[in-house]
């Protein structure tokens, strides 16, 4: 399972390096204010030994200390993008970008420790501690990094007419699915949507009924309906990337601590509720 999120890391450094090479937009877009050309492409070197050389040789041997290499290199580029946001007031794209980087290595060395069973069976406080996730999780997701990468690629115009109903429309259906599902898990589950803070029950009703991640599902249309509301390449790609991230990377762990948890009913399940597809009939 790690194997393929390093491999899948290798592989987006490696687009990352030649989309700066092919495109002066893409170049320009994760440039620090005043960094001249040659101290930018300094960071060549670093970027293909420290992360893809070492990932690619990370996924084909079970070594903790290349994970924490990887992880201290991502660590020391993130500082020095912090800091030169700091000093120069910009390079906001790229300083972000970094530190997504950094939690994916974190996941990827500490994930196992960051699946934990909620403590509280109240739903009025679960329900509370996931209202909070929704609106942090959101407000990043699908406000803050898009509208970085919309002004980053020169695309923040909101174009009227039909595209921009539809995209509101199925940005609603999305959110709505992504609440409801957030709901019953609070209400059948007795925990959170947060992995620090997991259902005590297995959830098989509502949305889980019919698709086993509607919030995954939830959060890609999310993302799509913006990039069709704005008509962004660069939205698109970060929302079809995260589907990707999400289910290569994420869903092994958390489905891995499921069966751990929750033994032959979770399996069953699994076997008869596909990952993305919702089933004609709700699983009983």
């Amino acid at each position: 399972m790690q194997s393929t999120a390093y491999l899948l890391q290798a592989a987006l450094i490696a687009l990352w390096q030649l989309g700066l090479y092919l495109s002066e937009d893409f170049y320009r877009a994760f440039q620090l204010p005043g960094t001249t050309e040659a101290a930018f492409n300094a960071f060549l070197l670093p970027d293909m030994v420290v992360i893809l050389a070492l990932s690619v040789w990370r996924a084909y041997a079970e070594r903790r200390d290349l994970g924490l290499i990887i992880l201290g290199g991502f660590a020391y580029a993130t500082l020095y993008c912090v800091n030169g946001t700091l000093l120069t007031g910009g390079g906001v794209l790229p300083t972000t970008v970094m530190l997504l980087g950094l939690c994916y290595n974190l996941f990827l060395v500490y994930g196992n420790a960051s699946f934990r069973t909620a403590k509280s069976q109240s739903d009025r406080v679960n329900g509370a501690k996931t209202l909070v996730q929704i609106v942090c999780v959101w407000s990043i997701t699908l406000v803050a990094f898009p509208l970085l990468l919309l002004r980053a690629f020169g695309e923040l115009t909101l174009p009227g007419g039909p595209r921009l109903m539809l995209s509101i429309l199925l940005f609603i259906a999305f959110s709505a699915l992504g609440l409801t599902s957030a709901y019953v898990m609070v209400r059948r589950g007795k925990g959170t949507p947060l992995p620090l803070d997991q259902t005590q029950h297995l959830v098989v009703a509502g949305p889980y009924a019919y698709v086993r991640n509607p919030m995954a599902v939830a959060g890609v249309g999310q993302g799509l309906a913006v990039a069709l509301a704005f008509g962004s390449l660069a939205v698109l790609a970060y929302a079809l990337l995260g589907g990707v991230l999400w289910h290569y990377v994420v869903r092994p762990v958390e489905e891995r601590d499921l069966r751990e948890r929750f033994g032959e009913a979770y399996a069953a399940y699994r076997a008869a509720v596909r990952c993305w597809w919702p089933r004609g009939a709700a699983y009983s």
